[in-house]
């Protein structure tokens, strides 16, 4: 029997108007996996008149996205695109390295891939 994982864990940190997001992607997303993802992200941000927010997110086990999926992740960057400050990307596909150059394009944040989860944590805490 083949099993087919896929979704997305998410850690939040709140401190003050500073939020810390830490997301891990795993297999292929799907458009029900923004359904769950979306709501928590809104949720963390409720209230905040000008959150300040910090990515990290873990792609070692992203395959990719379904069709439906790339569109709910667009939109999920124009809506939260202005709030982001450092976007950190984990992973070692080099896709994943174009990935990030599209997602700077959304975002008024910096948005950098990392190969190594230790480096990518500390971008984003300096």
């Amino acid at each position: 029997m083949i099993i087919n994982r896929h979704g997305i864990s998410l850690g939040i940190e709140r401190i003050g108007s500073e939020v810390f997001l830490s997301i891990k992607a795993v297999g292929k997303l799907t458009h029900e996996d923004y359904g769950v993802i979306n709501p928590l992200i809104d949720s963390a941000l409720a209230g905040l008149a000008d959150p300040v927010v910090n990515v990290f997110v873990d792609g070692t086990e992203l395959e990719g996205w379904e069709m439906r999926a790339i569109w709910d992740d667009f939109r999920l960057g124009l809506k939260h695109g202005k709030e982001f400050k450092k976007i950190a990307l984990f992973s070692h596909d080099k896709w994943q390295h174009f990935a990030v150059k599209v997602a700077s394009w959304f975002t008024s944040g910096e948005v950098k891939h990392f190969d190594s989860a230790e480096e990518a944590f500390n971008w984003l805490s300096e």
